[in-house]
C-alpha cells in the first residue's frame, strides 16, 4: 500500500491524524509519517506507532499520499515549494490540503504540482476540535476524480462522516469552505448574542442553550457549549478548539471573494469585528467563538464569564 504522510498538528491536525493512524493500524497498513513544526506535537501519534520525521521533504520522498492542515496560504505554499525542491520524483503523488486557503492559493498550487505529474486535492473541512476527534467532520473535496477516488477511503468514516464532492477544480472545494464559514462564524455571532440576551434578562444560559441544541441543532448546541463552558477564552497555557486569528483570516477570505463579485456582507462585517475586538482587549489565546466576550461588555458585563479564564 501506499505510505501516507500528514504535515501540521495543530488542535485539528493532530485529531485527524490520529483518526487516520488508529484505521491504518486496524489495516494492517504501513503507519502514517508524521512532521510538523514542533515535533513533540506529534508524541500522541508516534505512541500509536506513527513515525515522525523533522524533514518535510524526505516525508515526501517517502510517501505516495501527503495530508497537509496548516495555518495560512503562506505556510501551504512553503510547503509545495519545499516539496518541489526537494530532489524527490513528485510523480503520481497526491497531495491533499485540508486547510482553508483562497482558491487563488489553491489554483496555484494545482499548477506548480502538476507541472511535477503530481496530483493536489483541495479537501477543507468543516466543523470544530471535538468533531475531529470524534471522526465526524465533513470535507469538501475537488482535484482530478482518479486521485479523489484513491483518498476518499481515508476520510470517509475515519475523518469524517461525510464527503461533499467537489469536481474536478480544486478551487471550488475551496470556495465552498469560504461560503461555509460564512455560515459558521454567523452563527457564532447570533449564539453569542442570545446567550448575552439571556443572561442579562435573566432568562439564563441553561434554557437557552437547550432551545439552541434542541431547535437549531447540534452545531448550535456545540457553539452554545463553548460559550457556557468558557472554551472562548481558555487558560492561557491551553490551545483554542480554532484560534480567532484563523476565523479573522477566514472571514478576510469570504470579503476578499465578495468585493471581486459585488456582494455584500453585513452579518459577517458585524462578527469579524467583534473578533477582532475581542483578539485586542484578550489576545490571541481565544478561540472563533470570543465575539461572545465583546458582545458581554457592549451589555456592561465583564469579558469574562464563570467559567473562562479571567485575564
Amino acid at each position: 500500500m501506499t505510505r501516507i504522510g500528514w504535515y501540521g498538528l495543530g488542535s485539528m491536525g493532530l485529531a485527524m491524524a490520529t483518526n487516520l493512524q488508529r484505521h491504518l493500524a486496524t489495516k494492517n497498513a504501513m503507519n502514517l509519517i508524521y512532521s510538523n513544526r514542533t515535533m513533540a506535537r506529534g508524541d500522541p501519534l508516534k505512541t500509536l506507532g506513527a513515525t515522525p520525521e523533522t524533514s518535510f521533504a524526505k516525508l515526501v520522498g517517502q510517501c505516495g499520499i501527503i495530508f497537509t492542515m496548516v495555518s495560512n496560504d503562506s505556510v501551504l505554499q512553503q510547503l509545495i515549494t519545499s516539496a518541489i525542491g526537494s530532489g524527490h520524483s513528485l510523480r503520481d503523488k497526491i497531495f491533499v490540503d485540508c486547510s482553508t486557503v483562497h482558491p487563488e492559493t489553491v489554483g496555484l498550487t494545482v499548477s506548480k504540482l502538476r507541472e511535477q505529474q503530481a496530483s493536489f486535492l483541495a479537501a477543507p473541512v468543516f466543523g470544530g476540535n471535538p468533531i475531529a476527534v470524534d471522526g465526524k467532520l465533513v470535507f469538501a473535496i475537488a482535484g482530478p476524480k482518479k486521485a479523489s477516488e484513491v483518498v476518499k477511503p481515508l476520510i470517509q468514516d475515519v475523518m469524517g462522516r461525510k464527503v461533499i464532492d467537489c469536481g474536478e477544480d480544486a478551487t471550488k472545494s475551496s470556495l465552498l469552505k469560504i461560503a461555509g464559514n460564512i455560515v459558521t462564524v454567523n452563527m457564532m455571532e447570533a449564539v453569542g448574542e442570545a446567550q448575552v440576551f439571556a443572561e442579562r434578562t435573566g432568562l439564563g444560559t441553561g434554557p437557552m442553550e437547550e432551545l439552541i441544541s434542541e431547535a437549531f441543532g447540534a452545531v448550535a448546541g456545540g457553539y452554545s457549549k463553548r460559550l457556557t463552558t468558557g472554551a472562548y477564552a481558555p487558560p492561557l497555557e491551553s490551545r483554542p478548539g480554532f484560534g480567532v486569528s484563523l476565523a479573522i483570516k477566514d472571514a478576510n477570505h469570504a470579503f476578499a471573494m465578495a468585493k471581486e463579485h459585488n456582494v455584500e456582507l453585513p452579518g459577517l462585517k458585524v462578527a469579524h469585528e467583534n473578533m477582532v475586538a475581542a483578539r485586542e482587549y484578550a489576545g490571541e489565546c481565544l478561540d472563533s467563538s470570543s465575539m461572545y466576550g465583546v458582545l458581554r461588555q457592549k451589555a456592561g458585563m465583564t469579558f469574562w464569564n464563570e467559567k473562562s479564564r479571567k485575564e
